[in-house]
């Protein structure tokens, strides 16, 4: 499994941020999200400009955080009907949304493929499908790029949900394995303190996420950017909703600094079978019969959150990402080179009319540990 050189791109720190100490972890090196909830249209800009990570000569592609090219005036979302997870049919559909949101990788880069390992806990369900994520490794080595597959489950090691979902048998047909991100260096967060972000995300290229479309207790629902949490290390993610999720808007506005502080993201979503009436773990299956990929994650979300009836008003991630300002968050921001999304039937998907609060009280957090730890040594 190839592994990264250490390398963290560190973008200018946001104004007036303190310094505080990580959520969770000692204080340390800190890297800054590339936008803050106070930034102006010039501070947009500014986050965008081109620059060298260190050890490198070369400036990264000027673009938005999430991925989009802010010369463009409309965002390349791809759509496709797509009946089941056939190993063959699906490689194609893949091929064909990469080609149609412009998405191709070079040879030689290193590309992270993120999908969403939850916990084993209704893997099968709760998690991406391993046909989905193979299907974009397999692209991606055909590019010549070299991919990675991990993430940092809210419960367990990576290796061990990929193991109860499928996903690690899936990919060890193509020479991987599915390993934990891991290495955090402090993030220093726009409304204040830091957060342990992985260096193994930081240190690709380009970072692919492969999210399962899902109803959200807490977010109402998530796919592509809310999937970037997962870059957060262990624990430091529970520990951030005790921490922060009192706060109106805290939490939100962190998946955005998360989101933002990444190398260059584009995104394939899983929404085949989908989750419904709960989520994110327990729910129940949904046949949308959908995959879509976009090179902006968040114009991805913004249309699939429309296409099931919601609102930015009624998505609180979505709403934050409109107040930035951030290309893809409008819903006219997004052009459909494949299939229209009026061409989807969500009828009868069920999504909470209240959600659940974000913070986690102590005992919830403590909890929690346990069951990791538990399911780590199985």
């Amino acid at each position: 499994m190839p592994e990264y050189p250490d390398r963290i791109a560190e973008p200018p720190a946001p104004a007036n941020a303190p310094a505080s100490p990580e959520l969770g972890a000692p204080a340390g090196e800190m890297v800054s999200a590339a936008s803050t909830a106070n930034a102006d249209a010039s501070d947009a800009d500014a986050a965008s400009a081109p620059h060298t990570p260190a050890g490198s000569s070369e400036p990264l592609r000027s673009l938005d955080p999430l991925g989009a090219d802010r010369s463009q005036t409309a965002i390349p979302v791809a759509l496709l009907h797509q009946g089941g997870y056939a190993r063959g049919p699906l490689q194609d559909a893949v091929e064909r949304l990469f080609a149609a949101s412009g998405i191709s990788f070079s040879p030689g880069e290193r590309v992270l493929v993120k999908p969403n390992l939850v916990s084993r806990a209704n893997a099968r369900l709760s998690c991406t499908h391993p046909e989905v994520v193979r299907a974009v490794c397999a692209h991606v080595l055909d590019c010549g790029a070299t991919p990675r597959v991990a993430d940092s489950p809210a419960f367990g090691s990576a290796a061990r949900v990929a193991e109860a979902c499928g996903l690690a048998a899936s990919v060890a047909s193509l020479g991987l394995r599915v390993t934990n991100l891991g290495r955090p260096a402090p993030l220093r967060l726009g409304l204040g303190g830091s957060i342990g972000l992985s260096r193994d995300a930081l240190d690709a290229d380009r970072i692919v996420s492969v999210a399962r479309l899902k109803a959200h207790g807490q977010f109402r629902v998530t796919a592509s950017v809310k999937n970037l949490f997962g870059c957060v290390c262990g624990c430091r993610k529970a520990l951030a909703h005790m921490r922060l999720g009192e706060t109106p808007g805290a939490m939100e506005s962190m998946v955005l600094d998360v989101a933002a502080a990444l190398p260059p993201t584009v995104a394939v979503a899983d929404g085949i079978v989908c989750l419904h009436k709960g989520g994110p773990v327990r729910g129940e299956a949904y046949n949308l019969g959908l995959l879509g990929a976009s090179a902006a994650p968040l114009a991805l979300d913004a249309v699939l959150f429309g296409l099931l009836g919601q609102t930015p008003g009624s998505v609180p991630l979505w709403a934050e990402a409109l107040r930035r300002g951030l290309p893809g968050a409008r819903p006219g921001d997004a052009a459909f080179p494949l299939a229209a999304p009026a061409s989807f039937d969500a009828m009868g998907f069920v999504i909470a009319a209240a959600l659940d609060p974000m913070r986690f009280e102590p005992l919830r957090f403590v909890r929690g540990r346990v069951k990791s730890l538990l399911d780590r040594l199985g």
